[in-house]
């Protein structure tokens, strides 16, 4: 699919399509949809004009930065919440904390950033960074730095090109802030990052990843959040004149139908600044008599059909619901819930040696190799 030079959002549902085509490579992770989408129709109604740039129209010697969530997506728990009311975290005095973070990394490093460009394509944290960029009237890119959502900073294109994560700057909601100046390596700043973001059992806003305009054409994945933004119209169109939506998802997204199925149990922890666990579903219709297993770390990473290793990280494997096509979070999947496993081509620097260092089954802890989607369904 090509991308667009630019383009714009300007309606509830140009909103909801987005966010909904930008949950579905959100892979289960990349944030929660539904605050997303409050955070555009908000920006929306303000009067805010949300364009979308290409890259090369971003001045070569101007500042950029990304803005992202760290933390673990895991539901907010009644322990959790006794665990901030123990230490005195009761009030939430930051609205914004990404706004709030890129700012204070303005301060810290004297540098006035002119563009935002998106760490990741998930439903809550692209609206995040497009939501700062509007509101400080900065440039928003089309394009991200993983084509994916994914857990770890290190996953990412800066990184494979041996770009320096840190300085980061770190704010949460209730008021906490950090300055990271410098790390001896990217994996030093994203244990950092997400250590920061345990103090208060909640994602943390943080920013960082900055680069002049020049560097970052050179490492940014373009083109995709108008790709996400197809798929979203895809399913929503398919909904609205009652076709299958699901068929909708897979012909947009060049995608795999892996499993069709109900979910029968999910298993999950939060654990370390991430959301750990495993969805097993039973098959139905043409895959009735099977089973599926998929093993997540915030986002979905690793598969299993009949408990042989199936399609892996950094292939993207998306759940949606049969009925409607709309992309679920790990965090709201439940038992019951009937649905569909979409699988996507990575990015072809995922695929590469560096890149499936950091994003392959291996670097997971699991004792297999990847192996492209392709060449397995």
């Amino acid at each position: 699919m090509m991308y667009m030079t630019s383009f714009e959002l300007k309606t509830i549902e140009d909103a909801t399509n987005f966010v909904r085509g930008t949950a579905f490579y959100g892979a289960g992770g990349g944030g929660t949809p539904e605050n997303g989408l409050k955070k555009i129709i908000n920006d929306l109604e303000d009067g805010k004009k949300i364009l979308f740039k290409d890259p090369d129209e971003i001045d070569d010697d101007s500042w950029t930065a990304t803005v992202f969530y760290m933390g673990s997506a895991a539901p907010d728990t009644r322990w959790l919440k006794k665990n901030r009311e123990r230490i005195g975290l009761t009030e939430e005095v930051i609205e914004r904390p990404l706004l709030t973070a890129i700012e204070e990394l303005e301060r810290y490093t004297t540098k006035r950033i002119d563009t935002v460009v998106p760490l990741e394509v998930g439903g809550g944290n692209t609206a995040g960074s497009l939501d700062v960029a509007v509101r400080l009237g900065k440039n928003i890119v089309d394009g991200d730095y993983s084509s994916r959502a994914i857990p770890e900073i290190t996953q990412t294109s800066p990184h494979l090109h041996h770009k320096k994560l840190a300085p980061l700057s770190c704010v949460d909601l209730y008021g906490n802030f950090a300055f990271i100046k410098e790390t001896k390596n990217n994996f030093a700043a994203e244990r950092l990052g997400k250590l920061f973001s345990q103090v208060a059992h909640r994602s943390a806003g943080e920013a960082g990843i900055l680069l002049k305009g020049n560097e970052m054409k050179k490492v940014i994945l373009p083109g995709t959040l108008s790709r996400a933004f197809e798929v979203g119209k895809e399913i929503g169109n398919a909904n609205k004149i009652g076709s299958d939506p699901v068929k909708a998802a897979l012909k947009s997204s060049d995608g795999f139908l892996l499993f069709e199925g109900q979910v029968e149990k999910k298993e999950w922890e939060d654990k370390d600044g991430y959301l750990w666990g495993n969805h097993f579903i039973k098959g139905i219709g043409e895959f009735r008599g099977h089973t599926f297993k998929i093993w997540f770390k915030n986002e979905n990473h690793v598969s299993w059909l009949d408990d042989e290793p199936y399609v892996t990280s950094p292939d993207i494997i998306e759940i949606i619901r049969s009925e409607t096509g709309e992309p679920i979070t790990n965090a709201s999947l439940i038992k019951g819930t009937r649905v569909a496993v979409i699988g996507v081509k990575a990015n072809p620097i995922f695929r590469s040696k560096d890149g499936i260092n950091v994003l392959g089954p291996k670097h997971f802890g699991f004792n297999f190799n990847y192996k492209p989607i392709e060449s397995i369904v």
